[in-house]
């Protein structure tokens, strides 16, 4: 997770695929689909415990871009490009805050080793804000390097929540027993969305107005 993949206005779905590499292929070829729709990065992340299982996100220029975008037929033809029979809950939100904690090992693109994302609801977003940078020496301890909040367009108390952990081991650690201040994790799964995603990136792309891709 860096600066260059994520952003500001995000749509964000957690699925299954048959083939991965496959899917990629097949997002790749609608490059020019994904710049109608005003989407300016498309990331891939693979889960490291659960084969087939992706996270991807999408960023989007402008906020009347993610309404139109939720209207259109391009969200059907998204996943079906994908490979999916059931369309996934999408998440569409804005970001609230981009916390870094500490310098993390990452790898190609600046991307740490290991991504965990969770979407969830919770009572108030400012008051977990609060929560959160009260115990950043905690977090930091724990391994996490990062955390990124997203607050869904639709409802205030839904929000998309991206860390960046240091490695799988610390993972595994902070899922497990989590920081009181990280409410969220023990909330995670809730309604239509699934459990908490752990991975790795596996593919992005950057998109200019054009829809090539571009470094």
């Amino acid at each position: 997770m860096s600066e260059h993949p994520l952003h500001s206005l995000i749509l964000a779905a957690d699925y299954r695929v048959a083939d991965v590499e496959g899917m990629w292929a097949q997002l790749q070829a609608r490059r020019p689909q994904l710049a109608d729709i005003a989407a300016h990065h498309v990331v891939v992340y693979s889960s490291l415990w659960e084969p087939g299982r992706v996270l991807v996100t999408v960023g989007i220029h402008h906020p009347q871009s993610v309404s139109e975008v939720m209207r259109s037929p391009a969200i059907f033809e998204f996943f079906d490009a994908s490979g999916v029979e059931d369309i996934p809950a999408v998440f569409a939100g804005e970001v609230v805050e981009k916390i870094d904690l500490a310098e993390s090992s990452a790898g190609e693109n600046g991307v740490a080793s290991v991504i965990v994302g969770v979407v969830t609801a919770v009572h108030d977003v400012p008051a977990l804000m609060d929560k959160v940078h009260d115990a950043v020496g905690r977090f930091r301890d724990a391994g996490v390097c990062k955390v990124w909040v997203y607050q869904a367009f639709d409802d205030g108390h839904e929000v998309l929540i991206l860390q960046q952990i240091e490695n799988e081991s610390a993972a595994r650690r902070w899922i497990d027993h989590p920081d009181a201040a990280a409410e969220w994790m023990s909330a995670a799964g809730f309604g239509v969305y699934p459990t908490v995603f752990v991975g790795t990136l596996a593919h992005m792309s950057s998109l200019d107005s054009s829809g090539e891709e571009s470094n």
